[in-house]
């Protein structure tokens, strides 16, 4: 894995003053990565945006300042998901992203 920078998302386009903490953005080999608590739930590689869930009303606007920061419409929650959300089961899917799903499963199974 090359050099990884981390940083928190501090709102721009979001009326809250701050995140808290709460939303960071990794560069990983070329690939901006958001993370909403301890969750990976979005990227930016190659001028495309992938989004890999929503889970909370407080992660979409995570996700709503990272793709809008990063030059992508999100206007809603449906459109998000529809114009960048990852529905292919062949993406690779690691790291904590795979822990919160497997998480998520294991929850609904109960």
């Amino acid at each position: 894995m090359a050099f990884e920078i981390k940083r928190k998302l501090e709102p721009r386009y979001d009326s809250r003053k701050s995140f808290y903490g709460k939303a960071k953005v990794r560069n990983e080999d070329g690939k901006l990565i958001l993370t909403s608590y301890t969750t990976d739930v979005a990227e930016v590689k190659d001028g495309k945006a992938k989004v890999y869930g929503t889970y909370s009303d407080t992660t979409l606007r995570h996700i709503k300042e990272f793709l809008i920061q990063n030059g992508f419409k999100a206007e809603s929650k449906s459109q998000i998901l529809k114009d960048y959300g990852v529905e292919n089961e062949d993406e690779e899917i690691t790291g904590s992203r795979k822990e919160a799903m497997i998480n998520k499963n294991a929850y609904l199974r109960e």
